[in-house]
């Protein structure tokens, strides 16, 4: 008799146990649930509706980007051949925005089975044993989950309770607005980048390919070349400005590389910022007031993309500010490469030191950037190249002109003797 009262008291004691076991674990899944669809939804609102800078250093995309496009940036910087490591740096901007879809994806997922199973499971499923254990009902909780925010329907696992029920519809709602959301983020994302790319890809017959700032004013350097560049830096300025809306409200964008050999959003906007320092600081003319416009927006985005990535409290910030990216030997080259134009460098010692000032107001950003993303950044004076098609085009011009001063001489000759 007093066997059979003990193991009922323990089997009592056994089943409040359990029930309280059963009550913690469910009420973890509420909350672990719960936080992960509110994580979710904060984050996509962020980075997709808001239109302004993102904020909170423990966003998921912040944390999916440092957790990925370190080892991957790590792996392309070993890559030796140069055509293959911009291949391996391209993939990464359209890839790593399917994967942080699918992790937006799977995270909502994962919280609405973990609220399904914080209500204990209520769902009529034929492949569940009479007597499953948790994992077994997690599972249930989980394919349900799947197939509502998909918006399948199967109908093969059926609720039993009117919460699950309400939560599927819910579930289903946010299938719904997750699917519109992808559907209109990605072209968004598409049409500002190739708004970047129109004026990158113009920039190659007047800065050359890559684009440099002695190049652009070498190239300008003819009778209405002043109004030419301040109508060419105007452009810029605009570029500059959708820059810095577009790619501070998505920055998922910066990590998408151009279509084009030696070219870059990057390259191109330090080119113009160096062709703008050189105008502001040794010219006097039009041009000088169009160029300060372009310098001040164009730093601009660089200084904000520059805190998105917090790349000032790390040790790529403190590197670049030894570089010296215009060493003297290169200054005397621009020196005479401009020697052709209205720009004096070397005359006037006081627009080397204007121009050091102000190279050092942008130079750090920039090259941060490019340490961070692997892109070069724009040099000064191009590589002399054998196969530059502007340089044809300019000398066949050259030829022809040469050969209609030489004709209207002739017949200006012939004129006279007559």
């Amino acid at each position: 008799m007093r066997d059979g009262q003990l193991r009922a008291r323990k089997m009592r004691a056994g089943a409040i146990l359990r029930r309280r076991a059963g009550g913690i674990v469910n009420t973890l899944a509420l909350i672990l649930g719960s936080f992960f669809l509110t994580a979710v939804g904060l984050d996509t609102f962020q980075t997709i509706i808001l239109p302004r800078r993102p904020s909170g250093r423990l966003r998921i995309t912040r944390l999916f980007f440092i957790v990925t496009w370190g080892p991957w940036s790590a792996v392309a910087r070993r890559v030796k051949s140069k055509d293959l490591r911009e291949e391996v740096y391209g993939i990464y901007g359209p890839l790593s925005l399917i994967l942080l879809l699918a992790l937006w994806a799977g995270l909502l997922m994962v919280g609405f089975a973990l609220l399904y199973f914080a209500i204990g499971s209520p769902f009529q499923d034929m492949t569940r044993a009479p007597a499953a254990d948790a994992w077994q009902h997690f599972r249930s909780d989980v394919y349900v989950s799947g197939t509502t925010l998909f918006t399948l329907g199967l109908g093969d696992v059926l609720p039993r309770s009117v919460a699950a029920r309400g939560l599927i519809i819910a579930e289903a709602g946010f299938g719904l607005g997750f699917v519109a959301l992808v559907i209109g983020y990605l072209p968004v994302l598409y049409q500002a980048f190739s708004r970047r790319e129109v004026a990158i890809a113009l920039l190659d017959a007047r800065a050359g390919s890559p684009p440099t700032a002695g190049e652009l004013l070498r190239r300008h350097g003819f009778d209405g070349g002043d109004e030419a560049i301040s109508l060419l830096l105007a452009e810029w300025e605009r570029w500059a400005a959708e820059l810095l809306e577009s790619h501070v409200s998505y920055p998922i964008l910066c990590y998408y590389r151009s279509q084009h050999d030696n070219q870059s959003w990057l390259s191109a906007l330090t080119a113009i910022l160096d062709a703008c320092s050189l105008l502001i600081t040794s010219l006097q003319g039009t041009p000088v007031r169009q160029a300060q416009l372009t310098f001040a927006i164009a730093r601009h985005a660089l200084v904000d993309l520059v805190l998105i990535f917090h790349l000032k409290e790390k040790k790529i910030w403190q590197e670049q500010l030894k570089i010296d990216r215009l060493p003297p030997e290169d200054f005397r080259r621009l020196c005479g490469l401009l020697a052709k134009t209205d720009i004096e460098l070397c005359g006037d010692p006081a627009s080397e030191e204007r121009l050091r000032a102000i190279r050092a107001l942008y130079e750090p950003y920039a090259q941060a950037l490019a340490e961070y993303l692997g892109m070069p950044v724009a040099k000064w004076i191009a590589e002399p190249k054998t196969t530059d098609q502007w340089s044809r085009v300019a000398g066949l011009r050259s030829v022809a002109e040469a050969a209609r001063k030489k004709g209207a001489a002739a017949v200006s000759h012939l004129h006279d003797e007559h």
